[in-house]
């Protein structure tokens, strides 16, 4: 049996998955390491850390078995968007990376928006948003002139650990979309944007397709992981084109929803450039010559797991949602807005907050419950409206994350998108599509659509109930109106606390 390695690097920790030709996840690793929050509203971590983490987690994955290393054919990334790696002449870090969730830029956007004014949807097909990695260097150039000046070529973060497993550097299309400096259409660095910003033009790395080899592991990395040096390395993708990936979200019609500490939905666009005037994201797709588009909801599982550690600290989350099954649709009345740390999709804001609304002395812990579940699935509806708004069809929906783990979650989401929700058998996001990407690579398969009807399987599948639908429509009416009616409130408070 032959076997590919899948690597996500993710925010919190590094997951590292071994799958052999059949797509079983045969043994699987994970490391975490810590973010670093110097100030409010900074968000950076120690790139050397993702290193050292992934070299101890294949480590592990060797050490437990499973697999010869001269088995072992392939290997592919995931990582974390937007974060901004920067490399001085000779390839060493010169300061911490700045990451998705950072959002000290605000001015920087503005900015961005007053000298590219119409172009920077015509070229990067997305607006300036904090989250970005042009922001972020320009940040850098404004704030740290001496690390802008030493800087030699940046990189997104799992683009950083691919080339110091084999000494190879580039970008991908996938990851390189959502900087705001890939001329998306044509697949290339906007020499426009850089020249309008001053950057100096060899700073963007060379450019390859997801599924491309980049390399061989080095033979140092090789010696101390256990791996074999022969293992072929594949460039790989973003953790959201990959997620894509993993679920088999590879043709016209399907749409993926995925619940992490951030909420995406993501449907597949095949070749096309439409920017749905911003509203929502369009970036390359892991897949050659393929797009999707996506919205967000910043706080997703986060918001669930702030309600669980602030107020039931000793239930376990089954235990939570078990309970708030009991509290009937629309929580008795009760509303939650999940802008627990700002809001993408379809409110680009970083002071918004989160609400309960129509709090009375009737209300139950399950009734709070329910109601961050369905606020949740709410606010990634507003990106389901878009898409249909736009005469996009939304019929079935994979669900994955921490929102495919419970049955009345899932309901919630069929019944709030009015879509069939499908369950996956093995659900392993993000790291499963960097595996396929080495197995397509590997040319296991004519491709990865192929690969896909291997490598996943449905477990359940959710319809949407109709008397729900009806209230949820209704319900969902009142919760787009919490937005424009919270909004100066909330910034009013945020001013107010920034300046305590």
């Amino acid at each position: 049996m032959k076997y590919v390695i899948g690597v996500d690097l993710g925010t919190s920790s590094v997951k590292v998955i071994l799958v052999d030709q059949d797509g079983i996840v045969q043994n699987s690793a994970t490391k975490e390491y810590p973010l670093i929050q110097p100030e409010p509203g900074y968000s950076e971590q120690d790139p050397e850390e993702w290193v050292e983490k992934t070299i101890q987690a294949l480590k592990q994955l060797m050490d437990e078995g499973g697999a010869k290393p001269q088995d072992i054919e392939g290997m592919s990334f995931s990582g974390q968007m937007h974060g901004l790696v920067l490399l001085d002449k000779n390839h060493k870090v010169i300061r911490n990376a700045i990451l998705w969730n950072d959002t000290r830029t605000t001015p920087q956007c503005r900015e961005i928006e007053q000298k590219m004014g119409s172009r920077l949807m015509d070229i990067a097909k997305n607006p300036a948003l904090e989250g970005f990695t042009l922001p972020k260097l320009l940040w850098v150039k404004e704030h740290e002139p001496e690390n802008f000046e030493n800087t030699a070529v940046f990189l997104l973060p799992k683009d950083y650990l691919r080339f110091r497993l084999t000494g190879s550097l580039q970008s991908e299309y996938s990851d390189a979309s959502g900087t705001l400096l890939l001329d998306i259409e044509n697949k290339a660095w906007s020499m426009d944007i850089i020249r309008t910003f001053e950057l100096p033009a060899d700073i963007c790395p060379p450019l390859v397709n997801s599924g491309d080899h980049t390399g061989d592991i080095l033979p140092e990395i090789a010696i101390v992981t256990g791996l074999s040096p022969a293992v072929k390395v594949f460039a790989g993708g973003a953790d959201n084109a990959c997620g894509a990936i993993g679920a088999g979200i590879l043709s016209e019609g399907k749409a993926l929803c995925s619940i992490g500490t951030s909420g995406v939905f993501l449907s597949y666009e095949g070749n096309t450039t439409r920017s749905y005037d911003g509203k929502v994201h369009l970036f390359n797709h892991g897949e050659k010559d393929a797009c999707y588009s996506m919205g967000v909801t910043l706080s997703a599982g986060h918001s669930l797991t702030w309600f669980k550690n602030t107020f039931a600290e000793n239930e376990s989350f089954d235990e939570l949602i078990e309970k708030a099954s009991s509290s009937p649709i629309g929580a008795n009345g009760l509303l939650f807005a999940p802008y627990l740390t700002g809001e993408r999709t379809p409110h680009a804001d970083a002071k918004i907050r989160g609400t309960f609304t129509g709090i009375d002395t009737t209300h139950k812990k399950r009734d709070f419950t329910r109601a961050v579940l369905e606020g949740i699935v709410f606010s990634i509806n507003e990106t389901v409206e878009i898409f249909r708004n736009y005469g996009k069809k939304i019929d079935i929906v994979v669900s994955t994350g921490g929102g495919a783990k419970n049955e009345l979650w899932l309901q919630i989401q069929a019944d709030i998108f009015n879509a069939k929700i499908i369950k996956l058998k093995s659900e392993q996001g993000p790291a499963m599509g960097a595996a396929m990407l080495a197995a397509a690579g590997l040319k296991w398969f004519s491709s990865l659509k192929e690969c896909a009807e291997c490598f996943t399987s449905s477990d359940a599948v959710y319809e949407p109930i109709p008397d729900n639908v009806l209230r949820y429509q209704e319900l969902f009416q009142l919760y787009k109106k919490i937005y424009p009616h919270t909004a100066a409130i909330n910034h009013g408070l945020f001013d107010f606390k920034s300046n305590q």
